[in-house]
């Protein structure tokens, strides 16, 4: 099936599947079938198996999935298995904190630069891999230097669009947005909101309404809990 027919709803499953994978192989999993992965995770097993038929045919009928050959199409599909380089708009508390987020090295994604207009921010570096802020007029500039393909917005709303205009100026035709406003993207650029505050409104609308979030099916302990435990064990041991 052509890759525009994929929905983005399929394309975020497909993250989902990846990282459920990525757990399982830490665990020693060597195989696992459709209705095992789903039964593990929450998910949908013939949701699992429609979305991976977008993309070809994978496993063994009564076998599964090779856990290690899944996880390596999955990211070839969602283009992991090459570095992307990430430039950051907003040096600031936000900013900062998503460039010292060491999480983004595992799915090849490295923050290699910041931009600001703030001369006192100009010039300084961020966290321990000293990535450099620049003036946000040297954008074009650096992303081309520096091979940026992935444009992180963190800038207030008032001038968010007109740091995305910046951002496509320079080429760039991905772009995670973290300002609170809905932005306009030229056709061929993809923008991808994140709104923090709508989150946690829906949380919050669930919290006003403890009879919905009540677990009623108590289920054994996932393997990603197993390994999240394991791991709070030994640093409690350190």
């Amino acid at each position: 099936m052509k890759a525009e027919k994929v929905s983005e709803l399929t394309t975020n499953r497909l993250s989902v599947y990846l990282r459920c994978l990525n757990l399982l192989a830490e665990a020693g999993v060597k195989t696992i079938s459709s209705q095992a992965l789903a039964d593990q995770f929450n998910l949908n097993s013939a949701q699992i198996r429609k979305d991976l038929a977008y993309f070809g045919e994978f496993g063994v009928r009564g076998v599964g999935y090779d856990v290690e050959e899944l996880r390596r199409h999955l990211r070839q599909i969602l283009g992991l298995d090459k570095p992307h380089r990430v430039g950051i708009v907003g040096a600031g508390n936000l900013g900062t904190a998503l460039a010292n987020y060491t999480g983004f090295a595992a799915s090849n994604f490295t923050v290699v630069a910041l931009f600001d207009n703030d001369p006192k921010k100009i010039g300084q570096r961020i966290g321990q891999h000293q990535i450099p802020v620049y003036d946000v007029r040297e954008l074009a500039r650096v992303v081309r230097e520096k091979g940026i393909d992935v444009a992180v917005i963190a800038v207030p709303a008032r001038v968010a669009q007109r740091v995305l205009n910046q951002v496509m100026a320079a080429g760039i035709k991905a772009v995670l947005n973290f300002a609170p406003v809905r932005l306009h993207a030229r056709l061929g650029v993809k923008v991808k909101t994140v709104d923090l505050t709508i989150s946690l409104e829906s949380l919050s609308y669930f919290l006003a309404r403890p009879q919905i979030t009540c677990i009623t099916n108590p289920r054994s302990i996932l393997p990603y809990e197993e390994i999240a435990q394991r791991e709070e064990r030994e640093i409690a041991k350190e």
